[in-house]
């Protein structure tokens, strides 16, 4: 009679499942690559945020977008800052990827250019650091860098990132580590 009972209980159980989607939008490969290891990692849902939709956000209970930093703006970002709104009651990560090493200053420099204080209630936010390869970018983005390549050069002294930016002309640099986002997925999975 137990055995009977114990499979009444677990007919009678409902299981809820978490859905998970991870969008990014990424220029050279690093946020994509990122986006599909956390969406491995996390069994989650991908898409690429050009083929997403409001419907395809408001499907999801956990919403994890990654786009790369561009003069601290995360790319594609007003895809979920715009829809925050329809989100609220959903776990909202953002996650930005850069050459840079992660510094505290600089992330909340990126945190309060992208998201107003009361955006930020909702997002969680998590910075990953990629890398850079100047043959990847399309014409306008390497107009846009050869400028800033010419005015760091014009400095008299640069700081270690100028000096690593300037390097990378040259050859890429690739940082990416499927360990960097360990903390992302263990705040998902809490």
């Amino acid at each position: 009679m137990t055995g009977c009972w114990i499979i009444d209980i677990f007919n009678n159980f409902e299981v809820q499942v978490m859905k998970t989607v991870v969008i990014y939008k990424s220029k050279t490969g690093f946020t994509k690559k990122y986006a599909e290891w956390i969406s491995e990692e996390l069994s989650a849902d991908i898409f690429n945020a050009l083929k997403v939709t409001t419907n395809i956000l408001t499907a999801y209970d956990t919403v994890i977008y990654g786009g790369g930093l561009y003069v601290v703006g995360i790319n594609g970002v007003k895809l979920i800052t715009k829809n925050l709104d329809k989100l609220k009651d959903k776990k909202i990560v953002v996650f930005a990827t850069g050459m840079s090493p992660s510094r505290e200053e600089a992330m909340s420099e990126v945190r309060n250019k992208n998201f107003i204080s009361e955006e930020q209630k909702h997002i969680q936010f998590f910075y990953l650091r990629s890398g850079f390869d100047y043959c990847k970018l399309k014409p306008f983005d390497k107009v846009l860098m050869t400028v800033l390549k010419w005015k760091i050069k014009m400095k008299k002294k640069l700081t270690p990132d100028e000096r690593a930016i300037l390097a990378s002309y040259d050859k890429p640099v690739d940082f990416t580590r499927k360990k960097n986002i360990d903390e992302l997925t263990t705040y998902v999975n809490s």
